[in-house]
């Protein structure tokens, strides 16, 4: 999976020029929203002392955000772009590496041609879509804790006081709990999700089969035999994923409030402005969202790891299958 785009000589430039490109476009657009995070403090304090500022100042902040959005909007597009090329580029490693192995085995290796064609194709969208967001997290973790924690020493927290990175700690704290709780929750979705893929490609093959042999496949019994093994797998992973839903939409409104509980009295108080308090909520927001990426994404991971599972079968059913051929091959008589 990995060996055939990162250790190929053929593909090492796009495997790590690409992959350098990708992460410096992203730390760029961590630090434009480090920019913003600075924006929002200006601007609402603006909101909060209207006699203090004219019209100009509204709109110079207005101008200042456009100056910094419109480029991000750039930036992100050409990277979303780009990433999806290098995960092509990826995908087209892996597949011709496989093929080239399987084309070596002389006996039949069930599902295979699902595992060249879908399973690679489903494995280069999930690292897509969840690798990046593992990047950005990163990059924004290393961007905002600091401005997190230079932050919470001008907020009084209900029970902790002004203590020196008390944002930070809870930040870690819920966001490592969320994470602990959700591998629990749902310990058992990988496991249902690879005998899912499972079932899936028994009804298509018999399908596939049927195609070009509708005598001796695709009997309406066998059909619906086929089919109600994939439905009771199905109601029951629904089942599972429905009490995950109730922890992950209850553990992500909770957060909302968070930030706003711990920053209120010292609103209240006076001791610091409504810039700042949203200037913090969003740093708080940008630490805890890049905490929780795995929580966020757990379906995700949770397929990537079932198609993990998968991929890593059918090599070893490439490499355990070559291995009884040579031994057959020897042992014949010559």
């Amino acid at each position: 999976m990995f060996s055939s785009f990162f250790a190929n000589k053929k593909w090492a430039a796009w495997a790590y020029f690409g992959l350098a490109a990708l992460l410096i476009s992203t730390y760029a657009q961590v630090q434009m929203i480090v920019l913003l995070n600075n924006w929002y403090k200006d601007f609402y304090d603006i909101l909060q002392n209207v006699k203090d500022h004219t019209i100009d100042d509204f709109w110079t902040c207005v101008l200042r955000f456009a100056k910094i959005a419109f480029p991000y909007v750039l930036l992100a597009t050409m990277t979303n772009y780009f990433t999806r090329l290098w995960t092509f580029k990826w995908r087209e490693a892996m597949t011709f590496d496989y093929i080239k192995y399987w084309r070596n085995v002389k006996i039949d290796i069930e599902g295979s041609s699902q595992r060249i064609q879908e399973d690679i194709y489903r494995f280069a969208k999930v690292v897509e879509n969840l690798g990046s967001q593992v990047a950005d997290a990163v990059m924004t973790l290393i961007a905002f804790i600091p401005i997190l924690w230079a932050l919470s020493g001008q907020v009084d927290i209900p029970l902790l006081g002004k203590s020196e990175g008390s944002l930070v700690w809870i930040a870690l704290t819920v966001s490592i709990g969320g994470l602990a709780i959700s591998w629990f929750v749902g310990i058992k979705l990988p496991g249902l999700e690879y005998n899912n893929q499972k079932v899936e490609a028994a009804f298509r093959k018999e399908l596939v089969y049927a195609e070009d042999d509708k005598a001796n496949y695709g009997a309406p019994e066998k059909l619906e035999g086929l089919f109600n093994d994939l439905k009771r797998n199905y109601y029951r992973l629904f089942l599972h994923y429905g009490y995950f839903d109730v922890w992950r939409y209850m553990f992500g409104q909770s957060m909302v409030i968070v930030p706003l509980i711990a920053m209120g009295p010292s609103v209240l108080a006076g001791s610091i402005t409504l810039g700042v308090m949203m200037q913090v909520v969003n740093a708080f927001s940008q630490v805890r969202g890049s905490l929780a990426v795995f929580m966020n994404n757990w379906t995700v991971i949770t397929e990537l790891r079932s198609i993990h599972k998968r991929l890593k079968e059918f090599e070893k059913n490439i490499e355990y299958k070559r291995v009884k051929l040579d031994e057959n091959l020897q042992s014949e008589p010559v």
